[in-house]
């Protein structure tokens, strides 16, 4: 039936055909929401992301190619997780006092970093800003979009959520974008490579295996918090860093 469905979407762009493709692959909006959700803190609506992970699908309805060598699914999910966040970047999704808290610590962190000529370390921001390392902890985990944009963005110098296999590329990489891009995620993963191991193991199992925060707990037999709080302090460490390099590139 399904391929029944995309011939008449293909040949007619049938309406009752892309009501039942949309159907079929709505696990990977759902899925898509649960991922990025998982993140974010409690006021966002996981309703509004659906909305968004919804607009990304029926783009990529519109957009994808059936005789490209490439399977739907694959193709739709760049184009619904880019929804999503292109929508959460356009929505003010961060509380006022969330998002003073979170520059009060990297004004902190910065500070240290002057001072004592090496990283910050979570438990001295905590101190520095008269909070408990559990609540700096809690507003990284709440920040977890921009850090999660912003480890994005320096990893592929820019921003861009979809794979050149995915669409077509209307501007050629100048070879030497191409070698700063690749000394930028050389040297993000020797960073990687800083973490403790259980750090190391849910950025892997977060960013890579793409597994939500209740599943790495599940594999680590660690509870969903304890996750997220070695989640935020993996992120706290190569927030640090990517504000290094943006600093030396100024």
């Amino acid at each position: 039936m399904e391929s029944e469905y995309w011939n008449r979407w293909v040949q007619s762009h049938d309406v009752e055909a892309a009501n039942c493709l949309l159907e079929i692959y709505m696990p990977l909006v759902q899925y898509h929401v649960q991922r990025i959700g998982s993140g974010l803190p409690r006021n966002i609506d996981r309703g509004e992301l659906q909305s968004f992970g919804l607009l990304g699908l029926y783009d990529a309805l519109e957009k994808f190619d059936v005789q490209r060598d490439l399977k739907f699914d694959t193709y739709a999910s760049f184009r619904i997780r880019g929804a999503i966040l292109d929508g959460l970047r356009k929505e003010d999704w961060m509380p006022r006092s969330i998002r003073e808290k979170s520059k009060k610590i990297e004004k902190a962190a910065e500070k240290i970093e002057q001072e004592k000529m090496r990283t910050a370390s979570l438990e001295e921001v905590a101190q520095f800003c008269a909070m408990d390392a559990e609540e700096v902890s809690q507003v990284l985990s709440e920040s977890l979009l921009s850090n999660l944009l912003s480890l994005d963005d320096s990893a592929s110098g820019k921003n861009n959520e979809y794979p050149p296999s995915a669409i077509e590329d209307h501007r050629a990489i100048l070879p030497e974008k191409q070698l700063i891009d690749e000394e930028n995620r050389s040297q993000l993963a020797e960073e990687i490579d800083k973490l403790s191991e259980k750090e190391r193991m849910v950025i892997s199992l977060f960013y890579f295996d793409e597994l939500t925060l209740t599943e790495i707990g599940q594999v680590l037999s660690l509870s969903t918090s304890r996750i997220s709080q070695i989640h935020s302090k993996a992120l706290f460490k190569l927030r640090q860093f990517l504000h290094a390099r943006e600093v030396e590139s100024t």
